[in-house]
């Protein structure tokens, strides 16, 4: 072994090549997301062309570097959801989630069997293909919610958190794959059962020690430093770089734990940034200062308010601010690199999964799209949860006029949905009464809002969180959308499906020596086609929403406003 690595400058092909990968997957993610908030498309459609499926233009070696960063751009992006999870929805709406995610687990293995009247694959076979393709990419998932605006919103916290149960029920589908080759394709109590309790340990516990631990710390500290407003402790924890060096340690902490405990890396990087998020809106915490003084003037006094906040009075300096939530330490120290560098690299990783030169087979072309289609209805279905379905209204002439006019009164089985500027419906109570109004103030008056309208305004936020029997969803959109964002499967389902043809799983008797397995190819086919077909339909609906948010007149109609009604609240 050498006892260093010799330097040598690269070569200007190398420097080319290299420069033109990382411009390039820029480059496409900014034009496809400001048109179809898709830009991951571009940069996995740039990973085949650069790497093994296509023209090989980086070596081998660089592709593993751009895989082994990619993921470290995939965790950073898991982070960043659970940083962005309003935790007062995911209460709400933990039901909820719970049957979507149930719903997207449980449809697409269900369908997977078919494999065995298209392929002739035995049951194994086709439960390891449903494994594959039960998964949601959460890189996909936390891509687009961010793109299209909706990662703080109700919907988006339904949606991180059963595409989250779907990926952590897929990594214990790998963990059982990945054991069978060498079991002999037989699945023991422990495969199934550690990862299980594990991820449940892990939901479980870290609550209780944020609640039983974290907070009376806290307390603890916040009156140490009221009390010690100049001593080390208060100092230290007001240097800009300490929440960084905090939040890193948790993220590392529980990456590492779970790692070696045996579950899903992303579900402990998910609970990281869920448990810096709530220790940021549920713990009182002192405000975090950087006092500059200035020349001359060396005398300030300290005390303490009531609420137990650290006031600093100062004769002349300036007192600074510093934002030490979860959020703002993200944007900070990671953004930047994880939008430039590392989650370009992970979606390319994902292009170089994908063996292209295999898959253009007749007959694994056409098993390969009938797959794809019914993959795509065992996600599309999960957005039923969405809707309030009153079968006595359901109607074929109300369906057809309904996909002529998407603007027209909605019937009650998706719940009322008036146009702007329509009759309002008689039994409903008008929020005024123009006849019974006072009169308008005057230009020297302010005007304030009306006790009613303040009532509605808390109102609606009160019930932004409720159950869903209690709401009424103004579209279908919020359930189209739901559909479309679990459609994509990514890197959970390459990496089951690989580690099945590696394991022989997929592979039969006659099957060629040093080529893939047909059901291998018809797999793929599907977590493909699914990934670039999802963000691509969700951006589309994305788009057609935001246009009717605009509240444009059309054809001399006044579209809805509000289309994605609480779903679309934060």
């Amino acid at each position: 072994m050498a006892a260093s690595l010799p330097y040598h400058e690269p070569g200007i092909v190398t420097i080319l090549i290299q420069a033109y990968f990382l411009l390039l997957l820029n480059v496409a993610n900014f034009v496809l997301d400001h048109s179809l908030y898709c830009g991951l498309l571009g940069q996995i459609f740039v990973g085949v062309a650069w790497g093994t499926p296509g023209a090989k233009w980086l070596s081998m070696e660089a592709q593993q570097v751009v895989v082994q960063l990619g993921y470290l751009g995939l965790l950073l992006l898991v982070y960043e959801g659970g940083l962005s999870t309003s935790l007062t929805a995911l209460r709400a709406n933990l039901w909820l989630s719970s049957c979507v995610a149930i719903t997207g687990i449980s449809v697409p293995i269900g369908l997977s069997f078919v494999l065995q009247k298209l392929s002739g694959a035995t049951p194994l076979q086709a439960f390891a293909a449903g494994a594959a393709l039960c998964s949601t990419s959460l890189g996909t998932t936390f891509t687009v919610l961010r793109s299209t605006g909706l990662i703080r919103s109700r919907l988006g916290v339904v949606l991180t958190s059963a595409a989250m149960m779907d990926d952590v029920v897929g990594l214990v589908m790998v963990q059982i794959i990945s054991n069978l080759g060498s079991s002999g394709h037989h699945i023991g109590a422990v495969t199934v059962v550690r990862p299980l309790l594990v991820s449940f340990a892990f939901a479980v516990c870290a609550p209780l020690v944020c609640v039983f631990v974290v907070k009376p710390f806290t307390l603890w500290l916040n009156s140490h430093r009221t009390r010690h407003p100049q001593g080390h402790i208060n100092q230290l924890v007001n240097k800009r770089g300490t929440p960084w060096i905090i939040h890193s340690s948790i993220l590392i902490g529980c990456i590492a734990g779970s790692t070696y405990a045996g579950t899903s890396n992303l579900f402990a990087a998910y609970i990281a940034g869920a448990a810096i998020s709530w220790w940021d809106s549920e713990v009182p915490h002192l405000a975090q200062e950087t006092t500059a003084v200035a020349p001359g003037q060396n005398e300030n006094t300290s005390h303490a308010e009531p609420g137990g906040i650290n006031v600093s009075m100062c004769t002349s300096e300036e007192t600074r601010k510093v934002d030490s939530s979860g959020t703002a330490v993200f944007e900070r120290y990671y953004s930047q690199l994880l939008e430039r560098i590392l989650k370009p690299f992970f979606f390319a990783s994902i292009g170089f999964s994908i063996p292209i030169t295999e898959m253009f087979h007749g007959s694994v072309v056409w098993k390969g799209i009938v797959y794809t289609a019914l993959m795509m209805v065992g996600k599309l279905v999960c957005g039923v949860w969405l809707l309030r379905i009153s079968f006595a209204s359901f109607f074929p002439t109300k369906l057809l006029a309904i996909f002529k006019n998407p603007n027209i009164q909605m019937p009650h089985f998706w719940g009322r949905v008036d146009q702007k500027g329509s009759k309002p419906p008689q039994d409903a109570t008008p929020a005024h009464t123009p006849q019974t109004q006072d009169p308008a103030p005057t230009s020297q008056e302010p005007s304030t809002p009306s006790p009613q309208s303040s009532r509605d305004s808390t109102t609606q936020r009160a019930n932004s969180h409720a159950s869903p029997a209690g709401t009424n969803p103004r579209s279908i959109y919020p359930a189209s959308i739901l559909g479309c964002a679990m459609t994509a499967r990514g890197e959970i389902g390459f990496l089951i499906s690989s580690i099945a043809e590696s394991n022989e799983i997929f592979s039969s008797a006659d099957a060629e020596e040093g080529k893939s397995s047909e059901i291998f190819l018809v797999v793929t086919w599907a977590i493909m086609l699914c990934t670039v077909v999802g963000p691509l339909s969700l951006g589309l609906a994305v788009r057609r929403v935001k246009q009717l948010q605009q509240g444009v007149e059309k054809q001399g109609r006044l579209v809805q406003k509000d289309v994605l009604g609480v779903w679309g609240l934060s």
